[in-house]
């Protein structure tokens, strides 16, 4: 679930599901066994029930959303659950042999985009098993990397990350971020390059937050949330968000208070310096949409009063560059699919377009020397274009194969820059481009342990139930017999504009090595055709993503890829939502299920830290045409008592402050509370590990064979 960019059924459906929610499904759960024999922890029951609208809305398991590590309650649930999981888990004759797969799959060199700064060049390396990656610099762009840091001297259990990082202009210094153990907030620091000293600046309660450097490197803006009261941290509300300037040699305290906004608690506020560095430009959003208002300070040796740029909140604007008072922007305003602009900041409301909005979905812009290069998604494909500053053609970037391109970064003053390419069956590799001659050249590639021509992809589009075509990537080894179905694993996401491309994932691929499918939906919700497609699979919309889902799992069965007893479906985040919903939905077409970190309460996701920017997607609990809406597919009020599930392991994880494990843990108790079969029901409970950032590879790789021997269990996947 992104922080910022960082649902639908019949009205009847809301009252018919109340009934048979939670509180009145299924016997006592001490004594619900699976056909694994397995019986699980006893989970008290409250009697906690909302009237909402005139609806009873039950929530015996409210107690759940307590913070495991201030309830010793939800500790020992935690514990006991654990326990029985770990010991199914361990019956899985495929565990040992996926986590020795993908370990090797693992095992090779992986590089990190390039930044330069001055004439020092930044870039992240782990040599192919390190928990976290390691930052190098090199003195000049073929000089000798050295270690810069190494976040996995932080901590024993390798759980503690460099998150975001930024060198000065000049490379001497470089501001970067500690993550802890998966949460989003932030301790941020500064170190001397030349030395690899830490300074003694330090800035805490920093959450989605961007990190600029003044041009002159005397400090740097972020942003920050006050500090919560004590033992609230993980799970109060995110607001009052506010941008501060820092002066390097100072303590917090004495940071300089730039843009906040009292009057609009919700609004976030992100701080960018621009090219030129005359100005600091604050992006406000409130949502995750990418609705923003534009507020631009002029910064010299003191900061200028505000001038609001744009104060509707109505549509994108994303900063691409400035030549004085004329700033370029990507916007979708007048474009569903995006388009270049240019405007006066002395008149803002006359807008100049540069770059036409077409068929291909503009998902980035980035100037570059005197170029401006253009990222596009066709048919969820990366394609990437250079333009003049003042948008006329200058050429394609050819990029290799299906596959995912990101970066292009730079500076004004420079033609150079690196992207990274990646696609399914290959790594990442990182190319350095010179936009004056428009040359692009390998600067790091990994050796492999595998042979990426082993595999095939193919696109293939398919008619969700509304008659709307979606497209789904297919990723299998050669030589598959495709004569009959195959274990299929069909991941999706469908949500806040995001964008399922082509990537490499090493445990995806250890299933697809082992003879399973994997398909890769690009379901309505998500980013791939713009605004449209977008606004096609939310609020009162959302249940068109479900049924893309659904319809996904019919084709492949359908069409032979896969057959009935085979499929199995995964998601995470957002994703989780989708896999908890289908689940209920269609039960009958799923052999099991994997839900991870997924937002699973649809009456109470806006409660809990990051929740309340998810309104853009799902709705206002509080609103009653939302409410019916979310009440008719949240997946935990709508697990239906006596109705065979399949197998269900869910995934989350103690830290996890952006989808906070209540709700996994009420969705777990739920289902193993109800009459829902004799498969399996379980939930696995990661300790110090978030939503997924910062995670290290050991963790990672024990996770994934788990959730893939599961599956491979219950589709009949041999892993041998």
């Amino acid at each position: 679930m992104p922080p910022r960019n960082f649902l639908r059924a019949p009205l009847a459906l809301a009252f018919a599901m109340i009934a048979p929610t939670v509180a009145q499904a299924g016997g006592d759960a001490a004594t619900t066994a699976s056909a694994a024999g397995l019986i699980y922890p006893s989970t008290e029951r409250g009697d906690t029930v909302d009237p909402q609208f005139g609806v009873d809305v039950a929530d015996p398991y409210r107690w759940l959303e307590d913070d495991v590590r201030v309830n010793p309650k939800v500790a020992a649930w935690v514990a006991a659950q654990n326990q029985v999981t770990d010991a199914y888990l361990d019956t899985l004759p495929g565990r040992d042999l996926f986590a020795k797969r993908m370990t090797e799959l693992y095992n090779y060199e992986r590089f990190g985009l390039p930044r330069k700064a001055g004439a020092r060049y930044f870039y992240s390396r782990n040599d192919g098993l390190q928990p976290q990656s390691v930052l190098f610099v090199r003195e000049g762009l073929k000089g000798e990397g050295r270690v810069l840091i190494d976040p996995n001297l932080w901590a024993k259990d390798g759980a503690t990350a460099l998150a975001e990082w930024k060198p000065s202009e000049d490379g001497r210094h470089l501001l970067y971020a500690v993550q802890d153990g998966g949460t989003d907030w932030r301790i941020v620091r500064v170190k001397d390059v030349a030395t690899g000293k830490d300074l003694s600046d330090e800035v805490r309660w920093v959450k989605f937050s961007a990190l600029n450097w003044a041009k002159d490197g005397s400090g740097f803006y972020y942003s920050r949330f006050p500090e919560p009261k004590e033992g609230e941290a993980f799970q109060s509300l995110n607001e009052n968000h506010a941008v501060y300037f820092h002066k390097l040699g100072t303590a917090q305290s004495e940071d300089v208070l730039i843009h906040a906004t009292p009057d609009k608690p919700k609004l976030n506020n992100s701080a960018i310096v621009t090219d030129d560095g005359a100005y600091l430009l604050v992006v406000g959003s409130e949502g995750t949409d990418e609705r923003y208002g534009l507020t631009l300070y002029p910064i010299g040796k003191t900061v200028g009063k505000p001038i609001v740029l744009v104060d509707d909140f109505a549509n994108n604007w994303e900063y691409v560059t400035n030549q004085g008072t004329r700033f370029t922007f990507l916007t979708n305003k007048g474009a569903p699919r995006q388009r270049i602009v240019s405007l006066d900041i002395r008149k803002p409301s006359s807008v100049t377009e540069l770059v036409a909005e077409n068929e291909a979905t503009l998902v980035g812009a980035s100037r570059v020397g005197d170029r401006i290069i253009l990222s596009y998604l066709g048919d969820a494909k990366s394609e990437a274009r250079m333009v003049a500053l003042d948008g006329k053609p200058v050429a394609n970037i050819h990029l290799a194969d299906i596959g995912s391109a990101s970066g292009f970064g730079g500076k004004s003053a420079d033609p150079e820059t690196f992207y990274a390419f990646s696609s399914f069956a290959r790594p990442t590799t990182i190319y350095r481009l010179d936009t004056k001659t428009g040359k692009s050249e390998i600067f790091a590639e990994p050796e492999l342990t595998f042979k990426p021509d082993d595999f095939t992809v193919e696109q293939r589009f398919f008619k969700s139930k509304d008659g709307t075509e979606v497209p789904m990537f297919l990723v299998m080894k050669k030589g598959v017999d495709r004569a009959k179905g195959s274990p299929t694993l069909l991941y999706g996401y469908g949500g806040f504009n995001v964008s399922l491309t082509p990537a490499f994932s090493p445990t995806r691929l250890a299933w697809v090595d082992k003879g399973g499918v994997l398909a890769i939906v690009n379901l309505r919700g998500g980013g791939e055709y713009g605004k449209a497609w977008h606004d096609a699979g939310r609020l009162a919309n959302k249940q068109n993503v479900f049924d893309d889902f659904i319809g996904a799992g019919e084709y492949l069965i359908a069409e032979g890829v896969t057959g009935k007893g085979q499929l199995a479906i995964e998601g995470g985040s957002n994703g989780g939502l989708l896999v908890g919903a289908v689940t209920n939905q269609r039960p009958d077409l799923i052999a099991a299920a994997l839900p991870a970190v997924g937002v699973m309460d649809m009456l109470r996701f806006d409660r809990f830290t990051a929740g309340r920017y998810w309104v853009d997607d799902y709705g206002y609990p509080s609103k009653e045409a939302d409410f019916r809406n979310l009440l008719s597919y949240s997946p935990y009020h709508n697990i239906k008592d006596g109705t065979v599930y399949p197998a269900v392991l869910v995934t989350t994880a103690d830290t996890d402050d952006r989808v906070v494990p209540g709700h996994s843990f009420k969705y777990t108790a739920a289902l193993q509370h109800a009459n829902a079969g004799d498969k399996p029901h379980l939930i696995r409970i990661e300790t110090r590990a978030g939503h997924g950032s910062g995670k290290p590879t050991d963790k990672i790789i024990a996770e994934a064979a788990d959730k893939y021997a599961f599956a491979a269990k219950w589709t009949g996947l041999s892993v041998e």
